[in-house]
């Protein structure tokens, strides 16, 4: 016998859009083909109620203003009510605190908190007393939880999913006028003092004098931007290393790359990693958080200290001058997000645990 479909409604109080709205979009649109009702609730403007509605969803506004706005509360409690819903899963500490409360007074049957982020949690009672289950995107940041007072039997760890990339004929080193003989070294990332891309200049700089086909390529936006163009044009660089800004065709930026390096101080679990390993490339990253979920060092990249040059130098070094190891972990890679990154993985495991959760609390 076929079980029920579930009905699930998310909250999300971000305004914007990175990886925590993109990974709820994914996991929305596929937990739907997997024969779900999903619905969301979330700000007036909200950039994922915009795209969700055009994808077809269901998207509800309430306006959030802070976490005692008891007027979102009343509304949300009413939606929950009136819409039936099986789970309720929140996202952000606003509307966790806010729809956490709603679904408690309506008598939600499951209420699953998502932690996207590595960073200090603000709220314990977002993640202990309001939800019923807890899910991290990486184990790094569950263990973080338990630590915190989250009971280990309600947290559990779910990966990002990604799409597998289709095959794409890059024109980025076209655009950019790169000779044949190039070597890219490619970062997808916003622009934040905390992505590193300070450590890793300063760790390609050496290589640029050594290896005149090395190129730099960024692309991405943010608060660093004018910052790191200014500093390039200083130091006579901007030709090597090119500063995209923001791209929606990272597909075609990451195939036009043979390696990806992404210094950052601070990840969940690092889905840009993830995107570049897909696609093929060997990978560097720095062994923090979540970091050494995706990356098996000496298998499908490289992982050095965070915020350390010289060895950020050396694993640069190591793949760019070494082509057979390039190939070899870049194969290795895309075989790991296969079996491990799939969107169709995260919205299995996904609706396994909301049955799961659900069956153990009484409501199969």
């Amino acid at each position: 016998m076929d079980k029920p479909s579930l009905h699930i409604l998310h909250s999300e109080s971000s305004l914007g859009w990175g990886g925590q709205e993109h990974r709820t979009f994914k996991e929305m649109v596929a937990l739907r083909e997997r024969g779900h009702t999903l619905e969301l609730v979330c700000q007036p403007g909200a950039k994922l109620g915009e795209r969700l509605t055009a994808e077809g969803f269901t998207v509800h506004h309430v306006r959030m203003r802070n976490g005692a706005d008891l007027g979102a509360v009343w509304r949300m409690r009413k939606l929950l009510r009136q819409g039936r819903f099986d789970v309720l899963n929140t996202h952000s500490g606003r509307d966790s605190l806010l729809a956490g409360m709603a679904g408690r007074l309506a008598g939600t049957p499951l209420i699953v908190r998502t932690r996207h982020l590595a960073l200090e949690i603000t709220s314990l009672a977002t993640y202990t007393w309001l939800p019923h289950r807890v899910v991290s995107v990486s184990e790094h940041v569950r263990q973080y939880l338990i630590g915190k007072g989250v009971p280990a039997a309600h947290a559990a760890t779910i990966y990002t999913g990604i799409q597998a990339p289709e095959p794409v004929t890059s024109t980025l080193r076209a655009e950019l006028k790169l000779p044949d003989d190039a070597i890219v070294v490619g970062t997808v990332a916003i622009l934040r003092a905390k992505k590193g891309h300070r450590e890793l200049l300063e760790a390609a700089k050496p290589l640029l004098e050594r290896h005149p086909a090395l190129h730099l390529v960024w692309a991405g936006n943010g608060p660093q931007y004018d910052n790191l163009s200014a500093l390039l044009a200083s130091e006579g660089l901007a030709d090597r290393v090119h500063l995209l800004g923001l791209r929606r065709d990272v597909a075609n930026v990451l195939a036009g790359c043979d390696v990806f390096a992404l210094a950052t101080h601070q990840e969940a679990l690092g889905t840009s990693y993830i995107e570049a390993m897909a696609m093929g490339l060997p990978v560097i990253g720095t062994r923090v958080d979540g970091v050494p979920e995706v990356i098996e060092d000496g298998v499908n990249g490289l992982l050095v200290p965070a915020q350390n040059v010289p060895a950020l130098r050396a694993a640069l070094e190591t793949l760019i001058g070494d082509a057979a190891l390039r190939q070899r972990m870049g194969e290795a890679g895309r075989a790991i997000t296969r079996s491990r990154f799939a969107v169709a993985t995260m919205a299995a495991e996904m609706e396994a645990f909301y049955r799961n959760s659900l069956a153990e609390r009484g409501h199969a």
